[in-house]
């Protein structure tokens, strides 16, 4: 059964949604929801509930539905991203195969490059992924 997404007006319902994704694993599901999630509301909606696992679903749903479509969007969500709370204790605790999921994700970025950011500001949000 596909989730419905409709778009969170605060971070209980962001919450409620990515517990739901979670559970279920469904990228497809992430991707709509990051896709109709304004980037900069991320660090609000978040809160203070940034954990690995969802920290990862982002990456793979972005990576798997996104980059492809709207590069622009998915910089802007990794920018954001970077912004919420315990972003540096999930950073920290990513394995080296998770880390190089991360990556894959900046490589995608760099090859479907748009003129919303510059090889500059992706070298840049590198560093704040510590990559």
């Amino acid at each position: 059964e596909k989730l419905h997404i409709s778009e969170p007006s605060n971070a209980y319902d962001f919450g409620q949604i990515i517990n739901a994704v979670n559970t279920n694993k469904d990228k497809a599901a992430c991707a709509d929801l990051l896709t109709i999630t304004d980037p900069k509301k991320l660090p609000v909606l978040l809160s203070n509930k940034l954990e690995g696992e969802i920290f990862l679903i982002f990456i793979q749903s972005l990576e798997c539905y996104v980059v492809g479509k709207d590069p622009g969007l998915v910089y802007q969500h990794l920018f954001y991203l970077s912004k919420a709370e315990r972003f540096k204790v999930v950073l920290a605790l990513l394995s080296e195969n998770e880390k190089e999921q991360v990556q894959q994700l900046f490589d995608l970025l760099s090859e479907n490059r748009n003129n919303q950011y510059s090889l500059e500001d992706l070298e840049n949000l590198k560093k704040v992924y510590e990559l």
